[in-house]
């Protein structure tokens, strides 16, 4: 999908909310850190709900989408080579699904779960090829599970405001990888400086500030 800068593109206010639509203590943060940024560029890289692209839209944001999430939440074939013993991600192929963005271009990436949904072997180079789009002061926000929550990695997320999250789908799908820790991502991005919010759903919620 290509940024999308037009306000035709707005969907109609929305009058009901989600049942399970959670006050992010990140996003109060992130916002409040932009609070003089008129124009963020913002790169989703999930499903990019119609809901997320009304509410970025009306904070002013030019927004770009890239949805690397589905692809790793659904096992695409198109990223594996499997073996008879062994199962090989293709890293090359998964990153060419990236549009190319400039770097220290973008002030805001959300990247969901990316990260809890990803081989450990393909984080150095999926966060390797993103962290550097962010401008100086740009923001990764992701959410990372905590070793309790052993299922939720078929859900997509969703903005239903500048500081409500919101999840759709079952969320039944079990994690196959181990959890990624703060220490874990200051290793994967020591440039970055890490904050987490702890919340109650067994998920953190985490900005990278580069």
């Amino acid at each position: 999908m290509s940024p999308t800068t037009s306000r035709e593109a707005l969907r109609g206010p929305t009058t009901d909310r989600p049942n399970n639509v959670v006050e992010s203590p990140a996003l109060e943060w992130l916002w409040k850190y932009l609070a003089d940024v008129p124009h963020p560029q913002v790169l989703d890289c999930g499903s990019a709900k119609p809901q997320t692209i009304d509410v970025l839209l009306r904070r002013g944001s030019k927004v770009h989408v890239a949805d690397i999430v589905s692809p790793v939440q659904r096992d695409d074939p198109r990223f594996w080579k499997r073996g008879k013993k062994v199962a090989v991600f293709l890293e090359e192929e998964f990153l060419a699904q990236i549009p190319k963005i400039p770097p220290d271009s973008l002030h805001v990436i959300f990247c969901w779960h990316l990260l809890d949904l990803l081989p450990r072997e393909a984080l150095p180079a999926v966060v390797g090829r993103l962290f550097p789009c962010l401008q100086p002061g740009g923001v990764l926000f992701c959410l990372l599970r905590e070793a309790y929550l052993k299922q939720g990695a078929d859900l997509s997320w969703s903005l239903e405001s500048v500081t409500g999250l919101a999840a759709g789908g079952e969320g039944h799908k079990p994690f196959s990888y181990s959890v990624v820790s703060g220490r874990d991502l200051e290793r994967l991005l020591p440039e970055g400086s890490v904050k987490s919010f702890l919340t109650r759903s067994g998920r953190r919620e985490v900005l990278v500030l580069k």
